[in-house]
């Protein structure tokens, strides 16, 4: 009998190899929607860092099984990229930086770099993995003469919190480097998140530029520098709808005093287009005056949701914990929905917070709203002061750490403005 004849009954190694591709391929499209999904839950009312520990141990998971076999992996993951998608572009780069392989690095960043969406994917891998296997590729881009690829680095900065030195002072006094917007606008928002003092004089020469991102993160970091009262340069971005109006006002109200900033609601409230912006406002101001109108405002369907976590962020009672929560009203049209001729079908930003009993809060509150100084701030039902800050930033729902983490920086001035965003496993 020949020895080497095949056996019949043994798969071939064709299929085999292809067998192994289909677990890769899979492992790429469940890591690209693991990734979604946690870039969708740091900004939902109802994850608390456990609950990201949770997916992004599920999320590793699938990243390590690419790296199981690289050359399987990577070919799974190259494949993926014509998708042009954030998720996919995320998980070509964690593996392409493991890798240390200069040409995938190379394939990743450049198809990172494609467009808005993919950036987003690529700049969370740079925050993703640890320090001394993307450091080394932050500085070279930074060092770079591609102002796309600095813009990567300041971005990458951004999200892990790292203080390039002189590498930022040199981007923003760069001629070249000034005349790029994106490159600029990213470069003076870091000057704000690292508390550069020393970079106070890049900010004073862009807060009056007619270019409106510009201006927006001059003021907003020079704000978080401790210069309060240029707050007031946030005005036209808190009435204007537009891409800084939310962050102008998350900014804005813990930063004014009680009786401009409920001037400043006034003013916002006098476009009817802005009633969802003056609902979040008015929580974020913290002054309990509001919470009776809040409370009315939980009799419309369309923003009773928006007008109880409002009361939740003054008042610090948690309508689900307290039974005060009522069904969802009946013939409400979901959101997204299956209506082919309605042109919206975008996510409703509301979905996963509760709906509001307004008759039980309104009772409560009558019994205990004594208890509140009208006139003063509050936060989550407390004064604003740095330990009760902590504690909510170390184990509250995902839009609570937000905010205390912007509250804390306005009131600390020694510390970086902590990112919420970031992966919360080691």
């Amino acid at each position: 009998m020949d020895i080497t004849a095949p056996n019949p009954t043994a798969p071939k190694t064709a299929d085999r190899s292809r067998a192994y591709r289909d677990v890769y391929e899979r492992a790429v499209v469940d890591a690209a929607f693991l990734w979604l999904l946690r870039s969708i839950a740091v900004d939902q009312p109802h994850y608390a860092p456990a609950d990201l520990v949770a997916l992004e141990q599920r999320l590793d998971a699938q990243l390590d099984l690419l790296m199981s076999s690289l050359d399987l992996g990577w070919q799974a993951c190259e494949n993926a990229l014509h998708l042009q998608q954030p998720g996919e572009a995320f998980t070509a780069a964690v593996i392409a930086l493991r890798s240390h392989d200069l040409a995938k690095i190379q394939t990743a960043i450049q198809t990172g770099l494609a467009d808005q969406h993919t950036f987003k994917g690529l700049v969370s891998a740079l925050g993703w993995l640890p320090a001394p296997i993307v450091l080394p590729w932050v500085e070279r881009l930074l060092k770079g003469k591609d102002m796309n690829h600095k813009t990567l680095g300041v971005a990458a900065c951004s999200v892990r919190r790292y203080d390039p030195g002189e590498l930022l002072t040199d981007i923003l006094k760069r001629e070249d480097c000034q005349k790029h917007t994106p490159l600029q606008a990213r470069a003076l928002r870091l000057v704000g998140e690292l508390r550069r003092q020393d970079l106070m004089p890049a900010l004073q020469v862009n807060i009056g530029s007619k270019e409106p991102s510009m201006a927006f993160w001059s003021n907003w970091s020079a704000v978080l520098l401790g210069q309060h009262a240029l707050v007031k340069n946030l005005h036209p971005f808190v009435l204007s709808p537009g891409p800084h109006q939310a962050r102008a006002i998350q900014m804005a109200f813990r930063v004014l005093p009680v009786e401009p900033g409920r001037e400043w609601i006034s003013a916002l409230a006098k476009n009817p287009a802005n009633l969802r912006a003056v609902i979040t406002a008015t929580g974020v101001l913290g002054d309990p005056h509001a919470v009776n109108w809040l409370i009315s405002k939980m009799t419309d369907p369309v923003q009773a949701r928006l007008a109880g976590e409002a009361f939740t962020l003054i008042t610090g009672i948690d309508l689900e914990k307290h039974g005060l929560t009522a069904p969802p009203p009946t013939g409400l049209m979901p959101i997204p929905n299956d209506n082919p001729g309605d042109p919206y079908v975008g996510l409703d930003e509301d979905e996963n917070l509760p709906w509001p009993d307004a008759a039980r809060i309104a009772a409560l509150w009558r019994n205990h709203g004594q208890h509140f100084l009208v006139g003063r701030r509050y936060f989550l039902g407390k004064a604003v002061a740095p330990e009760w800050l902590k504690s909510k930033l170390a184990d509250s729902p995902q839009r609570h750490r937000h905010a205390a983490a912007l509250e804390l920086a306005l009131i600390d001035s020694q510390s970086r403005l902590h990112n919420t965003h970031s992966r919360v496993s080691p």
